[in-house]
């Protein structure tokens, strides 16, 4: 619960917390199962396009976790900075609990809505994540890093997109 309320003393106890990776595992999955439900409500409603929406949905978070690490320890440390990839990630796992949300994507009519809202709500999530696991002393140089990442992942799932998609005639 106090990942969804931006809690950063969640952050600061789930980061120090070795035994919450499978908790923060299950809600990344919660989050991408959800996404498949926002799939389903996208198009025709099918078992392969729940299965596709939510392997999306966790490759997205995978290469986005993947690019906030790269970029938060490598491009953009501050001095105190010192974090496991599995601190960051148990942390960022929690983050994604707002994806919960993308399963009101199922429903035409609220999936821009959906989209927008839980999507800002897990970025603005996962900047405080990434500042309390990386010891950063700024919040503006979290959302830079998560921002960054985020457009770059974007890119990535995009062209990735564009290279698996069959050509329509």
């Amino acid at each position: 619960m106090g990942a969804l309320v931006l809690d950063p003393v969640t952050f600061e106890d789930i980061e120090a917390d070795r035994h919450a990776g499978a908790q923060a595992a299950l809600v990344v999955l919660l989050a991408c199962v959800a996404g498949g439900f926002a799939a389903i409500g996208s198009t025709t409603m099918s078992l392969p396009t729940f299965v596709i929406g939510a392997v999306s949905a966790l490759f997205a978070w995978a290469v986005w976790a993947l690019m906030i690490t790269s970029i938060g320890t490598h491009l953009m440390p501050e001095p105190q900075t010192s974090s496991r990839p599995a601190e960051l990630l148990r942390t960022m796992g929690f983050a994604a609990a707002p994806g919960v949300f993308y399963a009101f994507g199922a429903i035409p009519s609220a999936a821009p809505f959906a989209f927008a809202v839980a999507s800002m709500w897990m970025v603005a999530a996962t900047v405080l994540a990434v500042r309390q696991a990386l010891d950063y002393r700024s919040l503006g140089r979290a959302a830079i890093v998560c921002v960054t990442a985020w457009l770059l992942t974007f890119g990535i799932i995009a062209a990735a997109g564009l290279l698996l998609a069959r050509p329509v005639s």
